[in-house]
């Protein structure tokens, strides 16, 4: 058994429209189209996002809820190809290197880092989302100060998905890759970030190349049983 999507949903079912107690409107068809309709995607054509549109996936990363509402995230946007090659090469030295150190067969690295190569590069815009302590409370002990870390780091995934969905919204492709997680040093010395940001994820955009209409590329997801339990 899989989740129900819309598509499979009678319309009868979905009203398309509703006005909640506090007036607002709620367009329920447009809403699950959204999230259902967001996918990872990797192939980008080559025209560039204009700086209005990204500045709108900011706005609404920004207006994502975060821990005592510190809003503890940061964003390096990467639109010129000289930043975009020089991270890109930066991050294929590194991931080389620790492939080989991992046994893995050469010609299976090269396949690998290539393909890397040519996400990152071929990408109108990167967006390296970071997370910094900077305006976050102070403990004196470890646990509390590893769950000020933890709550740091989820309002920060908190704030992607919202610019995922705005990408989705504004007809971008967009795919969330966490490699920064594994060289935050080698992110943070490419991009000359502050000290305090820390690198978390990396979201690569671009006007999507990869031919497909929205309701026929939804993926199942787990049924609600899998991962929900009531009490």
């Amino acid at each position: 058994m899989k989740v129900q999507l819309l598509d499979e949903i009678p319309m009868s079912d979905v009203e398309a429209s509703k006005q909640t107690d506090d007036g607002r409107i709620v367009d329920e068809e447009q809403f699950w189209r959204l999230v259902q309709g967001r996918r990872s995607i990797r192939r980008y054509r080559p025209e560039p996002i204009p700086a209005s549109i990204l500045e709108k996936l900011l706005t609404a990363a920004a207006w994502a809820p975060s821990a005592h509402n510190r809003q503890p995230w940061r964003f390096c946007i990467a639109t010129e190809q000289s930043t975009k090659e020089r991270l890109s090469g930066q991050m294929r030295i590194r991931w080389r290197r620790d492939l080989m150190a991992d046994g893995a067969d050469a010609a299976f690295v090269e396949r690998r880092i290539a393909i890397s190569h040519a996400r990152l590069t071929s990408a109108a815009a990167l967006v390296v989302a970071c997370a910094t302590m900077e305006d976050m409370d102070v403990y004196p002990d470890p646990a509390r100060t590893q769950a000020e870390w933890t709550m740091t780091v989820q309002s920060t995934a908190l704030a992607c998905q919202n610019l995922l969905l705005a990408a989705h919204q504004y007809g971008l492709g967009a795919c969330w890759m966490c490699a920064p997680l594994f060289v935050p040093e080698l992110v943070q010395d490419v991009l000359q970030l502050p000290e305090s940001w820390q690198p978390q994820a990396l979201i690569t955009l671009g006007y999507p190349a990869e031919g497909y209409a929205a309701h026929e590329i939804i993926k199942e997801r787990a049924p609600l049983a899998h991962v929900v339990c009531w009490r």
